[in-house]
């Protein structure tokens, strides 16, 4: 499969997480490079995020949950919520990255609570084939993990309709996404607005940044980041009744 072998710690656990990164990984039909081949910060971030939160006894409780990761690349989020506690885990993103996904999971002994599949956004027949492999998923979703999906500004109607269909209008649902802060992140989080999302930024309640990681800006939504220095930012999606 290629690609280099990463290790990480869980924050105040005892517990670890290795993943085998992808080499030379691109879209069979475009071409273009798939991002999700390789670690991004934001993805341990999150993973981080979520450990230190339930340390501190987080009103949120990981314990048997169903946890849904989606466009989750190497599946650190979606496997560190396993490793907390999670009875059922799923693991989604293109086609071309499900076998090393999977790969990801049996590194782990992750196979008893983590299952992988592809879905894609925007598709509500992708959407309907994953609920159909994976009957947990036609219950209600606890938890929706996402980290640096806002990259492109005309994803996100796809994401929207996606979260819509996944959250249900279940105002109980958590949807947690970390992302590093961009100069068009700020429109990508107003474009999700559009589609019927309200956008809580969750800083307040940051960790210490992890290694090669930077806290996040306190004022994305104003504007005010500073564009030469990284920084990275948790949020919580919620949908709006009337929209969903």
């Amino acid at each position: 499969m290629g690609g280099g072998i990463k290790e990480f710690d869980i924050a105040t656990t005892e517990k670890r997480l290795v993943v085998q990164e992808l080499e030379n990984m691109s879209d069979p039909e475009t071409g273009r490079i798939l991002t999700g081949s390789w670690v991004w910060d934001s993805s341990v971030l999150l993973s981080d995020w979520m450990a230190t939160s339930q340390r501190q006894n987080d009103e949120f409780d990981l314990q048997g949950k169903t946890v849904l990761e989606f466009g989750a690349g190497m599946g650190i989020p979606g496997m560190t919520a396993a490793l907390l506690g999670a009875s059922h885990v799923v693991l989604t993103d293109v086609r071309s990255l499900i076998p090393g996904l999977q790969n990801n999971v049996d590194i782990n002994s992750l196979g008893d609570r983590v299952k992988v599949g592809e879905l894609v956004w925007g598709s509500e027949d992708s959407w309907s084939s994953l609920i159909r492999d994976i009957p947990e998923l036609a219950h209600r979703i606890d938890l929706v993990l996402m980290s640096d999906v806002f990259y492109d500004i005309t994803n996100m109607p796809e994401i929207g309709r996606t979260l819509r269909w996944i959250v249900k209008g279940d105002l109980k649902t958590r949807v947690w996404c970390a992302t590093e802060i961009r100069q068009w992140t700020s429109q990508c989080l107003y474009e999700l607005m559009k589609e019927g999302f309200n956008v809580i930024e969750l800083t307040n309640r940051r960790l210490d940044s992890p290694p090669n990681l930077i806290s996040s800006c306190s004022s994305l939504m104003d504007g005010d980041c500073d564009e030469n220095q990284p920084s990275f930012a948790v949020f919580q999606i919620v949908p709006r009744l009337n929209d969903v």
